[in-house]
């Protein structure tokens, strides 16, 4: 294995903004050989998420900082070339913690986030195992429970067009509640309303966007399921219904603000939550794993009927991973974003 070449991306710098290639260094080093309890793997597509420019700075998270040097930590699913593991066959499809790179070495590290082997054969294509079918899809369904929208409701969701925002949504309909969702562009509102089925989505790039709002949901608001934070979090809470019920999934909007001092801007409305008698819950995906089997059972369920619609945003190639980020983290793609590795 050590004639092969593995192309990765290691983190050599905190990032403060955008991700610079002075952060992220592009670089090849030897496929290492394995030993007993590893398996090698191949990366097909890897995940391109917000958490992955959270992962990058020192704010305190749910799980610790990519270390200085280290390869960039990111979710990708692969196909096992080599394999020291029984649980890992050469030949298996599988999804986990890739990491920034071509190849990844499975072993005792990755015990906490361990390799999942997908079905034989595949119910789907592959990017759709880091997207609806995957840590992203899960997501949305833990956060519409969570909230859990009854029929009639106002159900708000920022980033609507987004990978977990756009699904979220359509799960929220199925309970019957008014979704309303937020998205950057006209286009992107066309999208949410005319294929997913909202019954309205505020342009957030509009001047008036939060007049928008206002008059998208004139009975108020029940349940916000966050992606964004920063200054549209805020105006939603002013909209707040009593006993509203607010998932926090993400703060996209703040991400890129933190420089080792601060961790964003901040709410003034906060003062809503008290007032409306609201709650606010934050979750982590990876503190349900017990629970992704019945989940992708049933999202595969909605996709195999036709009555749930997902959206990739595939960018060929490795390389283009950190530029990647950051448009997306500007908003310029819609659906799951990923990367093509390798074929």
């Amino acid at each position: 294995m050590s004639t092969l070449t593995n192309r990765l991306y290691r983190l050599r710098s905190r990032p403060v903004g955008e991700v610079t290639a002075e952060n992220l260094e592009w670089t090849e080093e030897p496929v290492p050989e394995i030993s007993e309890g590893q398996a090698l793997i191949r990366t097909h597509y890897l995940s391109v998420d917000p958490t992955n420019r959270v992962w990058m700075s020192e704010m305190r998270s749910y799980i610790p900082p990519v270390e200085l040097n280290a390869v960039m930590r990111g979710a990708g699913v692969g196909q096992v070339v080599a394999s020291m593991r029984h649980d890992l066959p050469v030949g298996a499809h599988v999804v986990g913690l890739t990491g920034w790179q071509d190849y990844c070495v499975a072993d005792a590290a990755h015990e906490d986030f361990p390799f999942t082997v997908l079905p034989d054969p595949l119910p789907a294509p592959l990017p759709v195992f880091v997207g609806v079918l995957g840590h992203t899809g899960i997501s949305a369904y833990l956060g519409v429970e969570f909230g859990d929208p009854k029929p009639g409701e106002t159900f708000f969701v920022s980033a609507a067009a987004g990978a977990v925002g756009s699904i979220a949504g359509q799960l929220a309909k199925r309970r019957g509640a008014r979704v309303v969702g937020i998205a950057g562009g006209a286009e992107k509102c066309r999208y949410v309303v005319e294929q997913l089925g909202f019954d309205a989505c505020v342009d957030r790039h509009a001047d008036d966007w939060k007049a928008q709002l206002d008059v998208a949901t004139p009975q108020g608001i029940d349940v916000d399921f966050e992606n964004v934070g920063g200054e549209i979090m805020d105006h939603v809470l002013g909209r707040l219904n009593i006993g509203a019920r607010i998932t926090l999934c993400g703060l996209i909007s703040e991400y890129n603000d933190y420089d080792g001092n601060n961790a964003g801007r901040g709410l003034r409305n906060v003062s809503q939550l008290l007032m409306q008698r609201a709650t606010l819950r934050g979750f982590i995906v990876f503190d349900h794993v017990d629970r992704y089997g019945e989940i992708i059972g049933e999202l595969s369920q909605e996709l195999a009927q036709g009555s749930m619609q997902s959206e990739d945003t595939v960018v060929d190639g490795l390389e283009n991973a950190r530029l990647t980020l950051n448009r997306s983290i500007a908003g310029e793609y819609r659906g799951k974003v990923v990367v093509r590795v390798a074929d």
